[in-house]
């Protein structure tokens, strides 16, 4: 069904992409947050990104005629997705990841919202972070940007989750998939190249439920780092002469969300050592980042987590302040 009959008053079919590698513990919770989503007229795309432990044996469990998987040997979650997208049928589709939950009206919203602007692309909603158990630990920042977003899309991933865009099937067969080069933020990746050819439409609502990670890895945190480069430069490759100007702004931007990210979970001096240097990178690009760090608890509050890594002896650490 093209998204012109879609949007003709017949309930359209969306569909859904679920990548998954070794997602025993959530895969479970995150396929229910699916198939009880108020909107029924849904396909669930399990894509099983070669799983070694017992994945598989959860999925088996659940009963439902609209959910499918397809196994693959593992490629990541970029290629999972990308394998989900040519097995769809949907003339909308959406993503979610095998540790995040979705509220129950997340479809309905975000398709009314896309069949009421005909023009729009992409829908997205709010985000709100949870810990390993569920419980809430903080809010995204509620934006509400409709419309050309290509600007702000530039300087900044305001949409934050994979989990969270519907879009069109065929604004995603114009931009072309999820770039299988690029470890992580493949997502940002994809928003920017549909921001320049599509306006975007926020629901303003909470619709996902975002896990954070109990740990923070640093060789994690620096192939995120390389990756996000990667996006940076070539977005601004690509970018018309005005809005060269936004690149020192948005890597600075980048650089304090990795500071923020590098002291998550467990401490370790070599974790704050890491924050500190990416908070450096962060003034060095935009010397107005210490002007306004007041303004952001959450980067004082990393900002003070890596210099009491960096301070304490690891025993003390280990004792007093391992901060999941």
């Amino acid at each position: 069904m093209t998204t012109a009959a879609a949007d003709a008053g017949v309930s359209p079919l969306v569909s859904v992409v679920l990548p998954v590698h070794n997602g025993e513990g959530t895969v479970r919770e995150a396929v229910e947050s699916v198939l009880g989503q108020t909107y029924s007229h849904l396909e669930l795309i399990v894509v099983n990104d070669g799983s070694t432990d017992s994945t598989l044996d959860v999925l088996s469990k659940i009963k439902d005629p609209r959910m499918r998987i397809c196994s693959f040997p593992n490629a990541g979650p970029s290629a999972g997705r990308n394998r989900g997208i040519a097995l769809a049928s949907g003339a909308y589709l959406a993503f979610i990841d095998a540790d995040d939950l979705w509220l129950p009206d997340k479809l309905a919203a975000q398709l009314a919202a896309l069949r009421q602007d005909s023009q729009a692309g992409v829908a997205y909603g709010w985000t709100d972070f949870v810990g390993a158990t569920g419980k809430f630990v903080h809010s995204d920042r509620r934006v509400t940007f409709n419309g050309d977003v290509y600007r702000r899309m530039l300087i900044h991933n305001f949409i934050d989750s994979g989990s969270n865009i519907m879009v069109r099937k065929e604004a995603l067969d114009d931009v072309g998939r999820f770039d299988e080069s690029l470890p992580t933020v493949e997502d940002w990746d994809l928003y920017i190249r549909l921001a320049v050819r599509y306006p975007f439409v926020c629901v303003p609502k909470v619709l996902v439920r975002y896990r954070l990670s109990p740990t923070s890895l640093t060789n994690q945190i620096l192939v995120m780092e390389e990756s996000y480069w990667r996006v940076i430069n070539r977005a601004f490759a690509a970018a018309p002469a005005p809005l060269q100007r936004l690149k020192p702004k948005s890597v600075a931007l980048v650089y304090e969300y990795l500071t923020t990210k590098a002291t998550q979970g467990w401490l370790s001096r070599r974790n704050g050592l890491t924050a500190i240097r990416f908070f450096c990178a962060a003034v060095r690009s935009r010397p107005a980042s210490l002007l306004h760090l007041w303004r952001k608890p959450w980067l004082l509050k990393a900002l003070a987590k890596a210099c009491l890594s960096i301070l304490l002896p690891a025993r003390v650490l280990q004792k007093f302040i391992l901060v999941p």
